[in-house]
């Protein structure tokens, strides 16, 4: 009891969390016949959310010995489940596949099965320019603080707003030259947004700023796509995961505000079904703005995703990430 007061303060539980790390499992909570592209837990940890390439999404909850809480047959499914997100109000769920469109459901209804446009409403928000007939994927989209916007990440190399209450697409950005793997909200305030592509680039946006279609800054380090970006949510510091085998810690204080070339690739590869040249593995961005840099999980295949540990528990001192040799790989941020 290091507070004094005769009991264990927040502060305390955090400082003693942390220093421990889980220990029990891994267990299997379900058996599907096809494989689970994206997975996540709703921010109290009672909903685990899993996507399928099969077009189907389900819904765990954690509270009840994993039983299903929802079960989605999901609507113009394009390849896969390309990633979900959960409306802060864990009331309703949105999803993606390789298509403009991301369908939304009502996951808090009585009925726990879920057929589109059947049994519940599977929504579909067109992302679409009304004057552009092409098709694009969306790789990544999220939900603001407040809920009433979705952002995301397409092949269009561009970065999308939808306002929920308007039920329209409010601000189009076209913001990398090559795919937008991931995007995110910075803080609770949504004005500021992190975005990485393919183009090795990771960007802050500020939508504050009069010319809303410029970044205000840019962030080079990696040497190849971008995967995934986690904000640590005080809009100073962000984690991004990459196909040249690395996790980067970012401060937004340190972005500049022009686009530095990388050092050019002496391979050629594809993650989807290359492994990764052993001699890239020593390469160096001589222009390198982060903070860390994270070694030894695998980034092959699918976008692997990566995320801060809990703040109620451990404070954010760990980074976690998913890997293609089947592991967890966990980094201690602060040594």
């Amino acid at each position: 009891n290091r507070s004094g007061f005769g009991r264990f303060s927040s502060a305390d539980c955090s400082y003693a969390l942390r220093k421990h790390l889980p220990v029990r499992g891994p267990w299997c909570v379900d058996n599907m016949d096809c494989a689970a592209y994206i997975s996540q837990f709703s921010s109290d940890g009672s909903l685990l959310i899993a996507g399928f390439r099969g077009g189907r999404i389900r819904i765990y909850n954690a509270d009840k010995k994993w039983k299903i809480h929802k079960d989605i047959t999901c609507k113009s499914l394009r390849w896969t489940v390309s990633d979900i997100a959960l409306s802060p109000d864990q009331q309703y769920l949105a999803y993606s596949s390789l298509s403009p469109t991301v369908h939304i459901v009502n996951v808090q209804n009585a009925l726990k099965q879920s057929h589109a446009n059947s049994t519940d409403i599977h929504e579909g928000l067109n992302f679409s320019a009304a004057d552009d007939e092409s098709s694009f994927g969306i790789f990544s989209i999220k939900f603001s603080k407040d809920g009433r916007e979705i952002a995301v990440g397409n092949s269009n190399e561009s970065i999308c707003i939808y306002d929920l209450g308007a039920n329209k697409v409010t601000e189009r950005i076209q913001a990398h030259v090559a795919d937008v793997n991931a995007v995110t909200f910075a803080d609770e305030s949504s004005d500021v947004l992190y975005s990485g592509s393919d183009d090795s680039l990771c960007k802050v946006w500020d939508r504050r700023c009069h010319k809303r279609t410029k970044p205000v800054g840019v962030l080079a380090g990696h040497l190849d796509g971008v995967t995934f970006i986690d904000s640590r949510g005080d809009g100073h510091y962000f984690i991004s995961n990459c196909k040249d085998q690395t996790i980067k810690l970012w401060d937004i204080r340190k972005l500049s505000s022009a686009t530095k070339d990388c050092t050019p690739k002496a391979y050629e590869w594809d993650y989807r079904w290359m492994t990764y040249p052993s001699e890239a593995r020593f390469l160096k961005h001589p222009y390198d703005q982060s903070l860390a840099t994270f070694r030894g999980h695998s980034v092959l295949r699918t976008l692997i995703r990566c995320h801060f540990s809990p703040m109620h528990s451990t404070g954010q001192r760990y980074i976690y990430t998913g890997s293609s040799d089947q592991c967890v790989y966990i980094y201690d941020v602060v040594r």
